[in-house]
């Protein structure tokens, strides 16, 4: 039987329209963003501005973003990252890598630029709250559960640490400080913000092998 398919007999094979994505812009945009934001400050930045220094146009970045709120977060996580803890095997160690991380991002004048209008912009619109918490506060979060969930593995952590509870005490501190500016982020407070909470949580063999004091916390 003979064939009379138009499309040759390849039905449900479609061809890709459009241009292909351009990777340059995706490296390039988030860039701009924070360099622009550095500059000029959340409120002054535009689509035009970040187009102009990105090399290239509006409606490209409307293809991607939709908004210059949303292109933000995407700098955000991109250039400030989303899985900052490592495993070294060391539990405070880590932890105080993972949010040390977030306090050199925000010792940065993006900090104090970007991030306390945009959280305000957050309440007011439920899309761009969702994508911040999806692609730049979730995995952030996510990578430090992980470090604590090693530390009770590994025996430094007593099992029955609230998770959550630990996740925003650890992260708080720098939160607060580029929200509302009344203490400086120093290179000190991740260590200091971990050590604190660890007194706390940590088992009695941890304290015995890294508290020299020898001052019990409870089991």
């Amino acid at each position: 039987m003979v064939n009379t398919r138009s499309d040759g007999g390849r039905a449900g094979v479609r061809k890709a329209s459009g241009r292909p994505r351009d990777a340059r812009i995706d490296e390039a945009v988030p860039e701009a963003v924070m360099e622009i934001l550095n500059e000029v400050g959340y409120g002054s930045l535009t689509l035009e501005a970040v187009a102009a220094r990105a090399g290239t146009s509006k409606p490209a970045l409307r293809r991607r973003w939709r908004s210059r709120q949303h292109l933000v977060v995407s700098a955000l996580a991109r250039i400030i990252g989303t899985t900052p803890t490592p495993d070294t095997g060391c539990t405070h160690c880590d932890l105080i890598a993972g949010i040390g991380t977030l306090s050199e991002a925000f010792t940065s004048t993006v900090g104090r630029r970007a991030l306390p209008a945009l959280v305000a912009d957050l309440a007011n619109d439920p899309r761009l709250e969702k994508e911040f918490k999806d692609t730049f506060f979730q995995p952030r979060r996510a990578t430090t559960a992980e470090a604590l969930r090693r530390g009770i593995d590994r025996g430094d952590i007593r099992p029955e640490a609230d998770i959550d509870l630990l996740l925003d005490m650890l992260a708080s501190t720098t939160y607060y400080r580029v929200l509302f500016g009344h203490l400086p982020i120093t290179p000190e407070l991740a260590e200091d913000v971990v050590s604190v909470v660890m007194a706390g949580i940590a088992t009695r063999r941890w304290r015995d092998e890294h508290d020299p004091s020898g001052v019990e916390a409870g089991e």
